[in-house]
């Protein structure tokens, strides 16, 4: 989703600062910029923009849903950083926001990041934003906040719409625990086998709704390739969040996936999956299960692993486990009588 670094607007952070220094004069400082009340104190005025790195969430398609705290910190700011510059002029002008702008993604990200410090040592405060919503959640800015950190800079944030959690609530499914996975892999081996894994991490006993984000050409083969390892699961595909044609298709897997091959998918897109049901092993399972965990640890170390993983009873588990313990003794003895009768 990057764009490629822009020769015009790769000038250091300092430089684009200084040569634009003048401006600063005439932004609206922090104390003008709208209050809002406090849920739990009203009339309470707005608190100041954080100090340090601050990591301002945008809007996702609803220029609505750009928040005072939020305009107010990108006014304050000495340096925002963004993907791509063009958008992020176009966005902050739509607020009256004046700021210095510098490009922030994959492919110049670790450069950028000896600079930031520099300003934040110097007391400056620098804002990061994403084309839309939260930076950092499958976009840039990871390795700047660790470095930040490491640092022992004060790093700050400004929440705001969120693509991943507004689907979540939207879909119908349960919402607690979730795992946010970003976007699957785009070619289709490395995709399913991406999906086995997880398969297999739930057949240990993991259980949680599952959302992706993904493109939208990719999205018929994507819910195709997740019908066929999750199962006919109940999900939902949400399009054009907070957007004009804001779209919300719940059903099982095969059918989003068979709608989608029929009727082509626009827009940003996030998938969400229900949670596998609680899976009960046969008794051939359990036996593997035990006998791997007997191998490595201690009787109770085992059952407690494989009651944890499966949902089964302790002391079913336990008394199957004395008897795989005790039958396998058995027959170690019996193999080694017959041994020495030859």
């Amino acid at each position: 989703m990057s764009d490629m670094p822009d020769p015009d607007a790769e000038a250091t952070a300092s430089e684009e600062i200084a040569a634009n220094e003048s401006h600063a004069e005439q932004d609206p400082s922090p104390s003008e910029a709208p209050f809002v009340g406090d849920a739990h104190r009203p009339g309470a005025r707005m608190s100041p923009p954080p100090d340090g790195l601050v990591l301002v969430s945008t809007p996702i398609g609803n220029l609505g849903d750009m928040t005072p705290r939020a305009v107010a910190t990108l006014r304050a700011a000495d340096l925002v950083l963004c993907e791509d510059t063009r958008m992020g002029a176009r966005l902050l002008s739509q607020f009256g926001v004046r700021a210095r702008l510098a490009p922030l993604h994959d492919h110049n990200e670790d450069g950028r990041i000896p600079e930031v410090l520099r300003l934040l040592r110097d007391g400056r405060r620098v804002a990061v934003i994403s084309d839309a919503g939260m930076p950092l959640v499958s976009d840039p800015g990871y390795r700047l906040v660790r470095a930040v950190l490491a640092d022992g800079l004060p790093v700050g944030a400004i929440p705001g719409a969120n693509a991943a959690t507004l689907a979540l609530v939207l879909s119908g499914l349960p919402p607690q625990p979730f795992l946010f996975l970003g976007f699957p892999p785009p070619r289709e081996a490395a995709r399913r086998a991406s999906f086995s894994a997880l398969r297999a991490a739930e057949r240990a006993g993991l259980q949680a709704t599952l959302i992706y984000y993904e493109a939208p050409h990719r999205l018929a083969a994507a819910l195709a390739d997740m019908a066929e390892v999750f199962g006919p699961r109940p999900a939902a595909v949400a399009r054009e969040l907070t957007k004009k044609f804001e779209e919300v298709r719940r059903g099982l897997l095969p059918e989003l996936a068979a709608h989608y091959v029929a009727f082509e998918a626009r827009g940003e897109i996030t998938v969400v999956i229900g949670p596998s049901e609680v899976e009960t092993p046969s008794g051939d399972d359990l036996d593997a299960l035990l006998r791997a965990a007997l191998s490595a640890g201690s009787v109770k170390e085992a059952v407690a692993i494989v009651a944890a993983s499966t949902g089964l009873g302790r002391k079913l588990v336990y008394a199957r486990a004395l008897a795989l313990r005790d039958g396998d003794a058995a027959d170690r003895a019996e193999s080694e009588r017959v041994s020495s009768e030859n």
